[in-house]
C-alpha cells in the first residue's frame, strides 16, 4: 500500500527529524488544548465557586491519577506491541494486538469506574483532606469516575492510532472535546449553578464524546489496523505481551501516584490556602509537560516501529533527537513560568496567601523542568524498546521511595512547605542520572531481536 494512510504514517522511512516533529506537533497541540481546558476548568471553578471549591477540585488530581494510571500504563504496553508489529508489517499479529487492546480498554474502564466510586471517600480521608473541603472533593471525584469508561476507552483508541503513526485524528477529537468541555463548564456552573458536580459532569460528557469519535474512526478506517467489533476479544499471547510491556509502566505510574498522594497530604497539612495555591501551580506546570508528553509519545512509537523493522541506527538517532528537543523546550517553558509566576498563579485566585504558596512552588521547581523531561524521555525510549522494567525500578526508587522517605524525615524537622517543594527537583535529578547512565551504557536496541532468538531456540 505505497500510497495508503498507513504507509504515510510509518516512521521507519524518511527524515528522522521531520517524522518526529510531524508526529509530535499534533500531540503538542492536542496536549495544549487539554491543558487549556484544565486551566479554564480551574479558572471557572476558582472564580465562580471560590477558593474552597478550587481546593477541592485542584487537590484531587493525584488521587484521580492513582486510580487510572495502572490501566493507562498497561494500555501503553499495547501501544508498544502494536507499533512493533506495525513496523514489522506483521498484519495478523497487528490485528490481534489491536483487538486485544480494545478489549482491555473496555474491561479496565469498568474496573476503574467501580473502584473510583466505591473508594473515593476513604482515599480522600487518608489523604488528610480538610473537613471543610471533603464533601466537595468527594462529589467531584465520584462524579468524575462515574465516566471513567469514556476516559480509558479514549486513551486506548488514541494509543492505537498513535502506535501506527496517526497523531492528527486524536488532535481533532481532543480539540472538539476540549471546546465542548469548557462550554459545558460555563453552562453547568455559571448558568445552572451545579457547582463542582457540574464541573465533573462536563468533563465526563466530553470524555465519552471523544471516546466515541476515536472508536468510530478505528471502525471505519480501511487500513490493516481497522477494528471489527466481532474480533474484539482477549488473545492470550497478545495479552501476555501487553502485560509484559505495560504492567511495569502501570505499576510505576500507580505507585508514583500513591507517592504523590502522600505529597498532597503533606500539602493539605498546611491548610486550604496551600491546597489552592499549589493546585493552581499544578495547572500552570502542566504547560511544561506539553513538549515532554508530545515527545515521549512520539519517541515510544518511533523506537517501537523502527526496532520492529530492524532499523537500529535510525532508532538510536531518533531517540537522541527527541530527547534533546524535549529537554530544551521544557526548560524554555520553565524559564517563562519562573519569571511570570505571580501573574500566572494570580489568574486562578485573588487570595494573597494562596498566590504566595503557588509562587513559592513555581520558583522552586520551574528551572529544573529539563531534568523532568530527560527522565520521561529516556523512559519512553526504553519502553519503546520493550525495556519497561528499567524505568519502573528507577522511578520507584527515586520518585516513590526517596520522595516519601525525604518528606517523612524532613517535614517534621523543618516544618516548612519548602521541603515539599524541593522534593521534586531532588528526585527528578536522581532519576535522570540513573536513566542516562543506563541509556548510554546498555544495548537497548536489540531487545526484540534477543527475544525472538530465545523463542526460536526454545
Amino acid at each position: 500500500m505505497p500510497h495508503s494512510v498507513a504507509s504515510q504514517n510509518r516512521m521507519t522511512e524518511g527524515s528522522i527529524s521531520g517524522k518526529l516533529i510531524r508526529f509530535a506537533f499534533p500531540l503538542f497541540l492536542g496536549n495544549l488544548f487539554q491543558q487549556l481546558y484544565n486551566v479554564a476548568d480551574t479558572l471557572i471553578v476558582g472564580n465562580f465557586l471560590g477558593p474552597r471549591a478550587l481546593a477541592a477540585v485542584s487537590s484531587t488530581g493525584s488521587l484521580i491519577f492513582l486510580l487510572i494510571s495502572l490501566f493507562g500504563g498497561i494500555a501503553a504496553g499495547g501501544g508498544v506491541v502494536i507499533s512493533r508489529f506495525f513496523g514489522a508489517r506483521d498484519v495478523p499479529a497487528l490485528r490481534r494486538a489491536v483487538h486485544t487492546a480494545v478489549a482491555f480498554g473496555l474491561s479496565a474502564g469498568a474496573l476503574v469506574t467501580a473502584a473510583g466510586v466505591l473508594l473515593t471517600p476513604q482515599l480522600l480521608v487518608w489523604m488528610g483532606t480538610p473537613e471543610e473541603v471533603l464533601p466537595l472533593a468527594v462529589t467531584y471525584v465520584r462524579t468524575f469516575f462515574a465516566g471513567a469508561v469514556g476516559l480509558v476507552l479514549y486513551n486506548t483508541c488514541m494509543g492505537i492510532m498513535q502506535a501506527v503513526g496517526d497523531s492528527r485524528h486524536p488532535l481533532q477529537y481532543l480539540i472538539l472535546s476540549s471546546c465542548l468541555n469548557v462550554s459545558m463548564d460555563l453552562l453547568m456552573i455559571g448558568v445552572f449553578h451545579l457547582g463542582v458536580f457540574g464541573a465533573a459532569l462536563a468533563t465526563i460528557v466530553a470524555q465519552f464524546i471523544s471516546a466515541a469519535l476515536c472508536l468510530a474512526r478505528l471502525l471505519l478506517v480501511r487500513e490493516e489496523y481497522r477494528v471489527s467489533l466481532r474480533e474484539v476479544r482477549f488473545d492470550p499471547t497478545m495479552l501476555r505481551m501487553i502485560l509484559r510491556y505495560g504492567l511495569p509502566s502501570g505499576l510505576q505510574n500507580s505507585i508514583i501516584a500513591l507517592a504523590n498522594v502522600v505529597v498532597q497530604s503533606n500539602i493539605n497539612a498546611f491548610g486550604e490556602m496551600a491546597m489552592a495555591g499549589c493546585g493552581a501551580y499544578a495547572r500552570v506546570e502542566g504547560f511544561a509537560f506539553l513538549p515532554i508528553t508530545s515527545f515521549t509519545m512520539a519517541l515510544t512509537t518511533f523506537v517501537g516501529q523502527n526496532l520492529g523493522a530492524r532499523e537500529f541506527d535510525r532508532a538510536k538517532r531518533g531517540a537522541r533527537f527527541g530527547i534533546l528537543c524535549a529537554v530544551g523546550l521544557a526548560e524554555a517553558v520553565g524559564v517563562v513560568i519562573y519569571l511570570l509566576a505571580p501573574l500566572l498563579i494570580g489568574a486562578f485566585t485573588d487570595e494573597a496567601a494562596a498566590i504566595a504558596f503557588g509562587v513559592q512552588k513555581a520558583r522552586t521547581c520551574a528551572l529544573f523542568f529539563c531534568l523532568l523531561a530527560a527522565s520521561h524521555c529516556c523512559s519512553a525510549v526504553l519502553r519503546g524498546a520493550g525495556r519497561a522494567v528499567v524505568p519502573m525500578v528507577t522511578m520507584l526508587a527515586f520518585w516513590c521511595v526517596l520522595r516519601v522517605s525525604f518528606l517523612t524525615v524532613m517535614v517534621p524537622i523543618v516544618g516548612s512547605i519548602a521541603v515539599v517543594n524541593w522534593v521534586y527537583p531532588l528526585t527528578w535529578g536522581c532519576s535522570t542520572v540513573a536513566l542516562l547512565i543506563y541509556y548510554l551504557r546498555v544495548d537497548w536496541l536489540h531487545g526484540f531481536e534477543r527475544e525472538k532468538h530465545q523463542k526460536t531456540s526454545s
